[in-house]
C-alpha cells in the first residue's frame, strides 16, 4: 500500500533570528498546506534543513509536526544519515513520536557501495515497523541507488515500499520502473519532472514548489492519474519558470525567500547556507507575480 499518493510538500523549517525553530510560523505553514490540498507533510528532508538539527531538535521538529497534522495527511520524517547507526536511531525516535513513515537519504560523504546501500536500508529496517521510502538524490549525495539495487531492496527488505527520485536521470526512471513491476512506489524528487515520472508509473511528487501552490501541484498529479493529460500538461507547463526560480540557488535558499514574500514568516536559513542574492530575489519575486501567487 502507497504511503499516499498525490504530492507532498518537503517542508521548510522557518527559524527565528536567533536561529531557534519558530515553531508557531511552522504552525502556519503546515495548516497552509493541508488546506491548500498537499497529501503528505515531508519532515526534516533537505528542504527542511535536517542537516543542521542536533539529534534532540530533530526529533521535537518531528514531534511537532504529528502533533499539528493530528493524521489528516501522512506525516514522513527524514531520518537518513551517513552514519548508519545516526540513521537507525533518528528512525526509531521518529516512529515513537508518531511520524507515518521515513524519508532514508542514501549515506552522504560516506560514498558506499551498493551492497552498502542495502545493508543501510536493511539496517534501518530492521529497527521499526513502519514504511521507508529511499530517498536517491546523487548530485548532494555523492552516492547512487542503481535500478537494479532499488528493486532488490524493495523485494527483500520488508518495509521499504518507495523511492524519491531526484537523479535527474529519466532514462535511470524508467528502468527502475521497467525492473521493477510495480513492486515499488516511486515519486519524483524533482518538480520539473513530475509528468515525465508520471508516465512512467510515479505515484506523485515529494514537492517544494507545493509550498506556493500546494493546490496546483495536488490537481497536476490527480489530473493526470485520472487521465486529464492535457490539464496536467498544462499545470506542469506553466509552473516551469517559478520552479526554475525555486531553484536558482542551492534549496531551500528560494524557497524560503519565496514563502517570506507570500507572508509566512520563515526566517533565515542556517548557515553554511546564505540568504538569496538581490539579483535572484528580483526573479523569485517576479515569477511568482506572473504565476499569480504574489
Amino acid at each position: 500500500m502507497s504511503i499516499f499518493t498525490g504530492a507532498g510538500v518537503a517542508i521548510i523549517t522557518p527559524f527565528n533570528e536567533d536561529g531557534t525553530v519558530n515553531y508557531d510560523a511552522f504552525g502556519e505553514i503546515i495548516e497552509a498546506q493541508i488546506k491548500g490540498g498537499s497529501d503528505a507533510i515531508i519532515v526534516c528532508g533537505t528542504t527542511g534543513e535536517s542537516s543542521t538539527m542536533n539529534d534532540e531538535e530533530h526529533i521535537a521538529v518531528i514531534k511537532y509536526c504529528v502533533d499539528k497534522v493530528a493524521k489528516r495527511v501522512p506525516v514522513i520524517a527524514g531520518s537518513g544519515s551517513n552514519c548508519t547507526r545516526e540513521a537507525v536511531n533518528i528512525s526509531r525516535e521518529a516512529e515513537r513520536v508518531g511520524a507515518d513513515g521515513l524519508l532514508c537519504v542514501t549515506p552522504y560523504y560516506n560514498k558506499c557501495t551498493q551492497e552498502g546501500l542495502y545493508q543501510y536500508y536493511k539496517a534501518i529496517s530492521d529497527a521499526v515497523n513502519i514504511p521507508i521510502i529511499m530517498y536517491n538524490v546523487p548530485s548532494r549525495t555523492g552516492t547512487t541507488i542503481q535500478p537494479e539495487t532499488a528493486v532488490r531492496i524493495a523485494k527483500e527488505v520488508k518495509n521499504v515500499v518507495a523511492i524519491k527520485e531526484a537523479s535527474g536521470n529519466i532514462s535511470a526512471v524508467a528502468k527502475l520502473a521497467s525492473l521493477a513491476e510495480g513492486c515499488i512506489d516511486i515519486y519524483s524528487g524533482n518538480d520539473d519532472q513530475v509528468l515525465p515520472i508520471l508516465s512512467l508509473g510515479g505515484k506523485g511528487v515529494i514537492s517544494v514548489w507545493s509550498h506556493v501552490a500546494p493546490k496546483k501541484v495536488h490537481d497536476m498529479v490527480m489530473a493526470f492519474l485520472d487521465g486529464d493529460i492535457a490539464t496536467a500538461q498544462k499545470l506542469q507547463l506553466e509552473a516551469i519558470d517559478v520552479i526554475g526560480a525555486l531553484f536558482s540557488e542551492v534549496n531551500p535558499i528560494p524557497v524560503k525567500a519565496a514563502m517570506n514574500m507570500l507572508g509566512f514568516n520563515a526566517g533565515p536559513v542556517r548557515a553554511p547556507l546564505t540568504e538569496l542574492s538581490d539579483k535572484n530575489k528580483e526573479v523569485l519575486k517576479k515569477s511568482l507575480k506572473e504565476y499569480g501567487v504574489l
